[in-house]
């Protein structure tokens, strides 16, 4: 009777401990890979112009994380104004990413890449320089992460 009461009582603590344990803050500054420089961020709602026609960039973003995709690789979506998200990922798998990082402001470094996919999920063949741009298609915009810093 007695061993009931003892494993009773240590299931209950072990379940109301977890229960109300209290998640811990991501503080300011908080560094995930390399530390981004924060010099001349671009807004990730100007990324798209500040790219241009170009296909790949290297490049520091600033923006707002909509949601963490998979905590390890670190794989994200940042917010835009256009609707269209800017998917990403950490170049090194061995970075966990939280979920507690959804809705900060992060600065990231990272190497900016346009993906021309076809409606269809079809690649262009080649690299040529010119792309037939039709409505129909595609042109998200996806970040290999090197460092993440979160700003606010």
């Amino acid at each position: 009777m007695k061993a009931w009461q003892i494993l009773f009582t240590i299931l209950f603590l072990s379940v109301s401990s977890a229960t109300f344990a209290q998640k811990v803050a991501l503080p300011h500054g908080m560094v995930f890979g390399s530390k981004a420089d924060t010099a001349n961020a671009v807004d990730a709602n100007n990324l798209r112009r500040y790219m241009g026609e170009k296909k790949r960039i290297t490049t520091i973003i600033k923006g707002t994380v909509e949601r963490v995709t998979e905590e390890k690789g670190g794989w994200f979506v940042l917010q835009t104004k256009g609707g269209e998200p800017i998917y990403a990922h950490f170049r090194d798998y061995n970075v966990t990413l939280p979920k507690q990082i959804k809705g900060r402001v992060v600065i990231v470094s990272a190497v900016a890449k346009r993906e021309f996919t076809a409606d269809d999920h079809q690649h262009f063949a080649g690299d040529t320089v010119t792309y037939s741009t039709t409505s129909k298609m595609s042109k998200a915009i996806t970040l290999e992460v090197k460092g993440l810093m979160i700003y606010k």
